[in-house]
Parts: C-alpha cells; structure tokens; sequence
C-alpha cells in the first residue's frame, strides 16, 4: 500500500484552526452551491481535517448581507474576535471566497491567519500533487490566485526597488517586481505544461492503437472512486475515507469478462466550488475523461447531500463539454448501499435494475460489483454499427483486434480471407481503417 500522501510530518504540533460557513439571509447557502449548510460545514471540517489541522471548533456563521470590508458586519466580526483569541485559534478557514481586502482585514480583527475556501483547496492539492505534471498544474492554479491577492500576500508592498539610476525615473516598485517574478514563473510552467500534454497525446494515440476501451472513474472527492479501482483491478491505489485522498490519475487494466479487457483510468475527484484555475489547470489531465469510452460516475449514494454533490459534478463535466444527461458513455454508480438501511438500499437497487446506465453497489464489501463489467460492455456497444471486413487470415493483430474492440456477428474463411460481420463503435470503424488498411 502506497504511503498516506500529504503534508510532511515536521514533528510540530498541529495548527488550531477554526472553520465557519457563512451562510447568507434567503440562501442556504453563503457560496455559489445550493447544498446544505450544516453539510457543507462538515465538509469544509473535513477539508482542514486533510490537510493536518486541528479543528478546534466548527460553526455556521449568518449573515444579513456581504460587508465590503470584512464580509460580516462590524458586530459579528468583533464576536467571533473573542471567541477565536480566548481559544487560542491561529488559522480560520473561511468556507467561501474573499476578496484579497476582506482576507487581510479579518486577519487584523482576529489576529489569526485566515484562508478561504480556494486557498485551502489549494493546499491540499499541493499536498496530495506526486507527479511533476500535477505538481505544475497546482503550481500554476496557486500562482494565478496569489498574483490577483498580492496586496494581501506580502508585507513589503511600499518599498521601493531603488535601481542604479542607469534610466532614471523610480525605482520599480516591489509590487510590481512581485507580480513580474509571477508572471515569469507561470509563463515558465505554461510552456513545460505544454510539452507534458503532448506526451499525454501522444500516449492517448498509442492507446488508440491497442484494442482495449478506456473506462474513466469520475466523482465528488470520496465517493469511492479509488475503492472501487482497486476492487477491479486489484490495485493498491490509496484509498481512505478522507477528501481528495487521490490526486494523480492512475491507469491500470482490468477484465471484462470473455477474454475481453479495458483500461481503467482513476481522477481526482471533484468538489462543490471547485476553484475556476484548478478546472483550467487540470483540463489535460480531464481530456483523458473527454477521450474515454466508457465515463463511470461515482457517488457516495450514502451521503446526506449526494444529489447536490451530483450536480456539482454534471458542472464540472459541462465545464468539460459533456453532457451528463445526454452523453450515452456513462453510467452512474451508486456507490457504499452497503451503509443504506435495507429499505432504502432495495428501493435503489431495484430502481437501478430499470436502467442500463445506472448500478448499484458497494465497492468497500463487493456487493454488486459483478454487474458492472456487463454494463460497461453495453455501454460500449451504444451508438455500434455492423460493418464487413475482409481480413486476411494471416493478420492475427487485425483479427485478434477486432475480437477485442468489436462483437463479431458472423465469420466466413474462405481463399485466405475471413469475411467478417462485426458490430464496431464509430470511432472504432475509424481506427481499424487506419491501423490495419481499408479492407472490407
């Protein structure tokens, strides 16, 4: 099993930190999702959890209106100054977003440190980055975040760069050598960047020429996913029950039944608010759900706001210009039934049983895992088309291929030929066409 990922274990106490949820009068809600807020508080919790914070205290915070300079008014600020100096709390995590003005101003009020909801999501993606592309990615989204906030990330802010006088006029101010030195780094990463998605491209045509579908595992952040990949490829995938325990796409093979196999290719799961600079700079890394055959969508069918985690992920897989309710490559999974109360878990199970994109299981026990191979081979039967071919018998990688990509509907052998009826995806009719000639 790999080791935990995440922050390095510097033998120092853990940070006593804060996590308040505003919640706006006539929303549920203080930020951008219409979930639960009491949901979205354990969540936020949960969030700090997985970075190493010790939460000492957690509270949905009301608020009339958005105060301009702190978010909440002038009384509920010096209230929870109070609160946050008797318990000696150093960091506030503030579930929602703040401008960088309403950030340093708080941080004076309450003599804490203070990080919003994106900031925090950014370090745990720091965190949990192992690969030199995710790595980069989350460098990237973190540098597009801190430049529109360096009013409040540097204390140095009025000093001025005094030159040599070489050209005269002023020093350049440090702000503005601050944000040069960014704007150099993220050009830097843009362009290494671009060469890691062309070896990804690069690696996606080489898989194309393979006859194994590609099944993708797409989800809000522990709903399952890694359980799940390693229940069908016997993996040894981290997988706990903790908010983005998995980061790195990983790919491995796995049996489809009939001699039959796929890859199958494991995400980083999504989350409500997912920070805008995080869904761009991880968009490569994505491409690789946009190309796949098969998209299985995980949900934590157990947990109490598993239809707005849905929503958040049909956004999500928009954002990637897919259609959740239209695209005939996924299938939903509703995961963990086995922490359903027995009731419950038939009334999904039957109601998964009426349709073939949607399957009911619990990737912890195994219960109703062995569905899933046949729906995943239905799904990549959708939208096929029974084409003839004639191969010649000689070519076993041709015919080896299409027995593996296709459905052969019959097969004639005759003066070295075998004559073919297959029922092939379109896309596949393309690839055989260019692997192995046009022969047919």
């Amino acid at each position: 099993m790999t080791n935990k990922p995440g922050l390095p274990d510097t033998g120092a106490p853990a940070m006593r930190a804060f996590v308040l949820h505003p919640r706006l009068a006539g929303r549920r809600d203080g930020a951008t999702s219409v979930r639960d807020p009491q949901a979205r508080l354990t969540e936020a919790a949960g969030l700090a959890r997985a970075i190493g914070l010790d939460v000492a205290g957690a509270e949905v915070v009301p608020a009339a209106a958005i105060h301009p300079r702190t978010f909440f008014g002038p009384g509920r600020v010096a209230e929870l100054a109070e609160r946050i100096a008797a318990e000696e709390i150093g960091l506030v995590v503030f579930d929602g977003p703040l401008t960088g003005g309403q950030q340093r101003n708080l941080e004076k009020a309450w003599a804490a440190k203070v990080i919003d909801r994106t900031g925090l999501i950014l370090e745990i993606f720091g965190a949990r980055a192992q690969s030199r592309e995710g790595a980069l990615q989350v460098e990237l989204a973190a540098l597009q975040y801190q430049r529109g906030r360096l009013v409040r990330s540097w204390t140095h802010l009025e000093r001025q760069r005094g030159g040599f006088g070489f050209l005269g006029g002023p020093g350049e101010t440090q702000i503005e050598a601050d944000r040069r030195h960014l704007d150099d780094r993220i050009t830097r990463i843009r362009s290494e960047l671009q060469r890691t998605t062309r070896t990804r491209r690069l690696h996606r045509e080489n898989r194309v020429r393979t006859p194994w579908p590609v099944c993708a595992l797409v989800g809000y952040t522990n709903a399952g996913k890694s359980t799940l990949f390693n229940r069908l490829t016997a993996a040894e995938v981290f997988a706990e029950d903790m908010l983005f325990a998995t980061l790195d796409p990983t790919m491995r093979a796995f049996e489809l039944g009939g001699g039959r196999q796929a890859i199958l290719s494991d995400t980083v799961g999504f989350i409500s608010d997912l920070p805008a600079t995080l869904v761009a700079a991880f968009r490569a890394t994505l491409e690789e759900v946009v190309h796949a055959d098969v998209i299985l969508h995980v949900r934590d069918i157990a947990h109490p706001d598993t239809e707005a985690q849905k929503a958040d992920v049909v956004a999500v897989l928009a954002e990637l210009g897919i259609d959740a309710n239209a695209d005939p490559r996924i299938i939903e999974i509703a995961n963990k039934i086995d922490l359903l109360d027995p009731a419950v878990r038939t009334r999904i199970r039957n109601s998964a049983t009426r349709n073939d994109r949607e399957l009911a299981l619990s990737a912890a026990t195994g219960e109703g895992c062995d569905g899933l191979a046949v729906a995943i081979s239905k799904a990549i039967s959708v939208g096929t088309t029974v084409v003839e071919l004639a191969v010649p018998l000689t070519d076993g990688a041709a015919l080896s291929w299409l027995y593996r990509r296709g459905v052969i509907h019959e097969r004639r052998d005759e003066t070295g030929m075998a004559q073919l009826k297959v029922a092939l995806a379109p896309a596949d009719v393309g690839r055989f066409h260019k692997l192995y000639g046009a022969a047919g």
